[in-house]
């Protein structure tokens, strides 16, 4: 667990926003930043995020549900979502886990991913348990 980002202290409710500021979140991580990882899935690896997952009931949509649009592939069990406005991938429904959110860890406010310690795991999302 990590507890601090940089000179960001996370909070046990800590906000997400996009780019533009139109969507906001607020996640419950009473454990700071759980596993942070990337996964190398055809989706994720085009753009590039690093993620944790929070509970289903720890992610609350503050402002700009409106604003999001969400984007399913493949299996059409993850839930992708982003924001309409400036595009910036705020969170997903996972495949992997369906009661989990994955978050985009740079949405969370204050807080620079380039200053999370390494290396950062890769999942294999090429090879998911879902596709056998």
């Amino acid at each position: 667990m990590i507890k601090r980002i940089g000179n960001t202290d996370i909070q046990p409710r800590h906000r997400a926003v996009c780019h533009c500021g139109a969507v906001v979140l607020e996640l419950e991580l009473p454990d700071g930043v759980v596993d942070p990882r990337r996964c190398n899935c055809s989706m994720c690896r085009r753009r590039g995020a690093i993620v944790a997952s929070v509970p289903l009931a720890a992610l609350r949509i503050v402002s700009g549900e409106g604003t999001l649009r969400r984007y399913q592939f493949n299996t059409m069990t993850a839930q992708h979502y982003f924001c309409g406005n400036c595009g910036i991938y705020t969170h997903h429904q996972r495949r992997s886990n369906p009661d989990q959110y994955g978050y985009n860890i740079a949405c969370l406010e204050g807080v620079d991913p380039f200053d999370l310690p390494g290396p950062i795991p890769v999942g294999d999302g090429v090879n998911h348990p879902a596709d056998r």
